[in-house]
């Protein structure tokens, strides 16, 4: 019997969805530098949620069907969880079987009392619901937002239903993780110390996603001129290894956005070069990185 392929939602606190895998989600997962043992960590336990769940007993296998990822902004957490998403699908064989679901961070939040709490159990019923029918895979960015560390929450910005709603997100993940095995959540924060302790115990794995080192940083200043040299062939001049190592060396400290976006930024070093990419040439490209890391040291 055919299995029945994932099918769009449409529902409040959904900002995105699709069947798994997805090509524009392998091309995050590939543009995403971080040491390939992490990476494979990251497939390894996003795989074993889905082999490993139905088959043993939760109370003595205790698996909440939670990823999550944290660290600095700007070094691709979220592209790299919807990127994992379809990877975990991938790995499967299975052509629009899975499902996946991203959460949009602030559509359970109200300054209403009891809103927030009602808005979080709308939102993961609905998830439920999918999960009814299909293995998915939930993107749940900044999820501080959704599981709020209570313990440092203010007495005078309205705690009772902040306290609320996080309660009620972790009793629906402990209900979940019962009721479905073939869910998972892959959760992202640029303040894990935001997250709620209670939330922080279920995951079933915690990744540190950070800046890039040299040679990732050298890979992504590549992967960004060939992205150009795509479009602009006469760009193909500028990949060389010592272009890269001196760019490498040069953009210590910058994430990953602000590698690439030193790049870009070099094509606007005047009105000719932004009107012809082809004329970029490496003197632009130091001193727009050079630029970069010097912003970067006067904002810390």
């Amino acid at each position: 019997m055919t299995k029945p392929k994932f099918k769009k939602v449409e529902a409040k606190g959904i900002l995105d969805s699709c069947s798994l895998p997805e090509d524009r989600f392998d091309a995050l997962w590939k543009s995403i530098f971080i040491p390939t043992a992490q990476k494979d960590r990251l497939l390894a336990q996003g795989i074993l949620n889905f082999t490993l769940r139905q088959k043993v007993a939760a109370d003595k296998v205790p698996l909440h069907g939670v990823i999550l990822l944290v660290g600095p902004p700007g070094n691709g957490k979220t592209s790299l969880a919807r990127g994992l998403a379809s990877q975990i699908a991938r790995s499967f064989r299975s052509e629009g079987h899975f499902g996946y679901v991203e959460v949009e961070p602030h559509s359970t939040t109200s300054s209403s009392l009891g809103k927030s709490q009602r808005a979080v159990l709308d939102l993961l019923s609905t998830i439920s619901e999918q999960a009814d029918h299909h293995p998915l895979l939930v993107l749940l960015d900044e999820v501080e937002t959704l599981a709020a560390n209570r313990s440092r929450m203010s007495m005078e910005t309205n705690p009772v239903d902040v306290h609320r709603a996080t309660d009620a997100i972790l009793a629906q993940i402990d209900h979940l993780a019962m009721k479905h095995p073939n869910l998972l959540f892959i959760a992202t924060s640029n303040f894990s110390e935001a997250i709620d302790e209670a939330f922080l115990s279920r995951a079933d794995l915690i990744e540190r996603i950070e800046p890039p080192d040299e040679e990732g940083r050298r890979h992504i200043i590549q992967d960004t001129l060939e992205e150009l040299a795509r479009a602009f062939p006469k760009v193909e001049k500028l990949i060389t290894s010592d272009h890269l190592k001196t760019l490498a060396e040069l953009s210590e400290g910058l994430d990953g956005r602000r590698l690439r976006k030193a790049v870009v930024n070099a094509c606007a070093t005047d009105k000719q070069t932004a009107a012809d990419i082809g004329s970029l040439t490496f003197q632009q490209l130091q001193a727009s990185f050079k630029k970069s890391a010097a912003n970067n040291t006067s904002s810390k």
